[in-house]
């Protein structure tokens, strides 16, 4: 069986290929990019299906924008910027709009309440497992500003000019909202109140 070969065009070359008209240059792009995009929603929204709605709408958003891409940055810093975006609009219009919590239900026979299933995990992978949760449980708390820079800074080692660009702000604003975010975050882990909320 032939594996097909990598695509030699440069991003930014499969972006002005994609509004050319070619209808497989677009799919390349995000096939290069899409674990870490994916990354950096699931980060950045803290919930799965608000991260694969953020997602979808910011790849919609790539693929109508391509032909507007201008090359003042890389294709991934202009992804990331346009999934961030998404994953921070989708959080202020669940702010406008808070969503009640579903009440438990019973299964079909009336007697155990549904639940879903949990995924296995050995013993000796539950303390990893609790410190992830608990980070990803604090990170959430966070304004969405610091979420954002953090996410991008800390978690996937953009540098910060890159994160800056991503965000759509001057160098010092990424790094003041990732110092804030860090002392917010010690605090939150350490189970006290983050500095502005005491």
């Amino acid at each position: 069986m032939n594996e097909a070969l990598p695509d030699p065009r440069t991003d930014a070359e499969l972006l002005a290929a994609h509004a050319a008209g070619d209808p497989d240059a677009f799919g390349e792009v995000v096939r290069r990019h899409r674990d870490r995009l994916w990354a950096v929603a699931l980060r950045t929204a803290g919930d799965r299906e608000e991260a694969a709605d953020a997602l979808q709408d910011a790849l919609v958003s790539a693929l109508r924008a391509a032909g507007r891409f201008r090359g003042d940055s890389a294709v991934t810093t202009w992804l990331h910027r346009i999934v961030v975006n998404a994953c921070l609009d989708r959080a202020r219009r669940r702010a406008a709009r808070p969503a009640r919590p579903l009440e438990e239900g019973t299964g079909p026979d009336g007697d155990a309440p549904r639940t879903g299933a949990a995924p296995a995990v050995s013993r000796d992978e539950v303390p990893a497992v609790e410190a992830r949760l608990d980070v990803t449980r604090a990170l959430a708390l966070l304004p969405e500003a610091q979420r954002a820079a953090l996410v991008l800074v800390d978690m996937y080692d953009v540098p910060v000019a890159e994160a800056a660009q991503i965000l759509d702000v001057a160098v010092g604003t990424v790094k003041s909202r990732c110092s804030r975010g860090r002392t917010a975050l010690a605090a939150l882990l350490r189970g006290e109140a983050p500095e502005g909320n005491r």
